[in-house]
């Protein structure tokens, strides 16, 4: 197998070269910036009057067809719709008094709340008239003292999903028992409809406000700050807006907008940083401004949407889950991914032409290019040995003579930040760490310390004794009974009870833990798997543990068997994309391997933060949670994509350098010089986005916040500024060999290069 030295491809057939029509795109509309402008100022505008009037709503109504609960829950909901439903709970409270002295205005609320839409069954926690309580509760729905109870209300749709609206027949219905004095907590799904709107434009602001500080020290012109945050900002709600409209159609979980939000500031704000910069070092080369954003689109234009195709095929590898929901979180994000890329390449040429030659005109600092060196007022694309006087290049010296220190200090530091991953708990985060403002956190709180912690995560055991004849039934439910007792981690199991048609015998088993505790997973999963087969043994009949507890557990037990699937899907894309990006197996079995490290280091921090509890009250998380199990999959996919962004810039670089050169080691430490110092701005302004959504009220959104966060951050430092030039400069021209069969199938795409002029 004969090997071969990178060199630049030749034209084929006579197509054009895509660089030209991006160069051409570029001096375009930096020479109509008015039309560009006002066509975007329009776009926006029709976009948002679409949204308002056709736009969709967000909901987390979803389905796992196939799996065990959803069975139980379809065998239950044919034989018993009244017991079928979601269920529901309104809490009750009085410090005062017994709930028995109000069981005139309770039995108003039950009948009110009865004649609600979609309601199927309401259970009045008071005993019958004329009897008393039998002080033995422990499940309830009335505590033994009868001072704590909650009514069971059991809806034909998931409550959550029925609109604030709704909302406010709830709130008249037991208005009788506020009245007299009674605290009323909503708990479950109908406690998550009645949860404040989410508010993200705190987190935002705070993002802007960082990314205002790094891009005017890092590069000193306010207008070349400005730049990228109004085109990040206008892209963001062009893409929001596409969002909504898909809303209309499909059904997206009410996390989608926020995640769209935190990825699209982020790669909105590099990608026009990436153009911007090298349009300011074409200036300072001489170019006029239309032909210097012309060359900018053309060179770092194409690394944008080389970077911006990967990050949505990460983002499309979320559908190998299998899980629709997940997928859908995807294509939420990749939505103001793609809205990023047309503002990078259309909105900031449009603004840098109207700019001109004043880009630097209002300035805190001497300005600097891609390739400012800290103590040059310019700095011009030189050979790849050149000598240069600035820290960076210093720097870059460094990491040549010593690789393989860095390369070992790089690895350390990643592989003690993942110690934590070892350990991680897939799970689903429940009411309980929720801020105390929120009525399903008081309800659950409520129910905890009345009823158990069990209480807040019952598990329905449904068992469908259709296919068994009559005779044998009284010994199946004996058995299924007997099966039922002492069972490992159960705190409480109800009596068996036959549905009216007596085909399906129905129980209820509370957990000694909370419902997102392993121990409550545990004891779902010994129910599915031993109990229930156990108890139908010889039978025909059939077992199932649901509801909404057993549900998360189903889905949980999903997304880890899916997880490896995604890693591997995802990573051989991103391996193929930088194969035919840079025709070098060896860089793209690099970057490949490294963006797993960093990944698994950032979990670690996740893990050690939410999970350990090392730091989660400081961020509003009450005590330790398990990791939301769609988070991993999902923090993957997006950083893996990302990632992306500052691989490609940095070895388009260093490609570039090689290609005019052949020195392979000189040409890593050239392409860290020029651009070690945009890489750490960027990463700095998406950290900046991602970190500030840690104040948001929502805890997963909080958990992605700082994942995302710290995962550009080891990246961007660790990741591109030891490990990858350590290992490239270790590598050397063997970085670059490719197979000669390999490089002949491959196809030809050029991430950067020079503008075609």
């Amino acid at each position: 197998m004969s090997s071969q030295t990178a060199t630049p491809a030749p034209a084929s057939g006579g197509r054009k070269d895509p660089r030209g029509r991006l160069r051409r795109l570029g001096e375009w509309c930096a020479r109509h910036f008015v039309v560009v402008i006002v066509a975007w100022l329009i776009a926006l505008a029709a976009l948002q009057v679409l949204n308002r009037s056709f736009g969709g709503e967000y909901s987390d109504n979803f389905s796992l067809p196939g799996v065990q609960s959803q069975q139980g829950l379809d065998v239950l909901k044919k034989h018993d719709p009244a017991a079928g439903g979601y269920g529901s709970q309104i809490v009750l409270r009085d410090s005062a008094k017994p709930l028995t002295s109000v069981s005139t205005q309770m039995s108003q609320t039950v009948t009110d709340l009865q004649k609600l839409p979609h309601v199927l069954s309401v259970q009045n926690p008071l005993p019958p008239p004329g009897s008393q309580p039998s002080g033995k509760q422990t499940v309830g729905p009335l505590s033994s003292d009868a001072k704590t109870g909650y009514i069971t209300v059991r809806f034909d749709v998931q409550p959550s999903t029925l609109g604030d609206d709704y909302l406010h027949g709830v709130d008249d219905s037991v208005k009788p028992l506020r009245a007299a004095g009674v605290q009323v907590e909503y708990g479950g799904p109908l406690g998550e409809l009645a949860r404040p709107a989410a508010d993200d434009r705190i987190s935002e602001l705070i993002g802007f406000a960082v990314a205002i500080v790094v891009l005017l020290v890092g590069f000193g012109s306010v207008l070349a700050a400005g730049i990228p945050l109004l085109t990040a900002l206008i892209s963001v709600i062009g893409g929001l807006a596409c969002l909504g409209l898909l809303a209309a159609a499909f059904t997206f979980a009410t996390v989608s907008p926020t995640l769209a939000t935190m990825i699209g500031l982020g790669v909105g704000i590099d990608y026009a940083l990436f153009l911007i910069t090298r349009h300011r070092q074409n200036l300072m080369d001489g170019a006029d401004p239309v032909r210097a954003a012309g060359r900018a689109a053309a060179t770092s234009g194409r690394a944008v949407l080389v970077s911006g195709c990967t990050v949505i095929v990460a983002l499309a590898g979320l559908f190998v889950s299998g899980v629709g929901f997940i997928g859908k979180l995807g294509v939420a994000a990749a939505v103001t991914v793609v809205s990023a890329v047309v503002g990078a390449l259309t909105l900031v040429p449009a603004l840098l032409g109207l700019i001109g030659r004043r880009i630097d005109r209002y300035r805190v600092r001497r300005p600097v290019a891609e390739a400012g060196a800290d103590d040059t007022d310019s700095h011009t694309d030189t050979d790849a040995g050149s000598d240069g006087h600035g820290t960076w290049h210093r720097y870059a010296q460094r990491v040549e003579r010593r690789p393989w220190w860095f390369l070992t200090g790089g690895i350390v530091v990643v592989l003690v930040l993942a110690i934590p991953v070892l350990s991680i708990q897939l799970g689903h985060i429940g009411d309980g760490a929720d801020p105390t403002s929120f009525t399903d956190r008081r309800a659950y709180d409520i129910m905890a310390q009345s009823f158990g912690p069990g209480s807040n995560g019952p598990l329905t055991v449904v068992i469908d004794q259709t296919k068994v004849p009559a005779d044998q039934r009284s010994a199946l439910a004996s058995k299924a009974s007997k099966a039922l007792t002492d069972v490992p981690g159960a705190a409480t199991v109800t009596p068996l009870t036959a549905t009216k048609d007596g085909d399906v015998l129905v129980g209820t088993v509370y957990s000694k833990a909370a419902p997102q505790s392993g121990t409550t997973t545990d004891l779902t999963n010994r129910l599915v798997d031993d109990t229930l087969p156990d108890a139908v043994s010889g039978t025909a009949a059939h077992g199932y543990a649901t509801g909404t507890t057993a549900a998360q557990v189903d889905f949980r037990d999903i997304v880890a068997s899916r997880l490896p699937l995604i890693i591997a899907v995802v990573v051989a894309l991103a391996f193929l994309i930088i194969l035919a990006v840079f025709r070098g197996l060896l860089v793209a079995l690099k970057a490949a391997v490294l963006n797993v490290l960093s990944i698994a280091a950032s979990y670690g921090v996740v893990v050690a933060v939410f999970q350990w509890g090392w730091g989660g009250p400081a961020l509003g998380v009450n005590g330790k949670v398990p990791i939301e199990s769609y988070v991993p999959m999902m923090m993957f996919a997006i950083i893996f994509g990302l990632s992306m962004d500052y691989e490609i810039f940095l070895l388009s670089r260093v490609h570039e350098a090689w290609l005019r050169t052949g020195d392979a080691r000189a040409s890593v430490a050239h392409a860290l010089e020029i651009t070690a110092r945009v890489i750490t701005c960027a990463a700095l302004i998406m950290v900046s986005v991602f970190a500030a959504f840690v104040v948001s009220d929502n805890v997963v959104v909080k958990m992605l916040g700082l994942g995302l966060a710290v995962s550009v951050l080891i990246d961007a430092t660790v990741v591109r500024l030891l490990l990858v030039p350590a290992v490239m400069t270790l590598l050397g021209a063997r970085a670059w060999w490719t197979p000669r069969w390999l490089d002949r199938i491959l196809p030809r795409v050029d991430a950067e290069g020079g503008a075609d002029d």
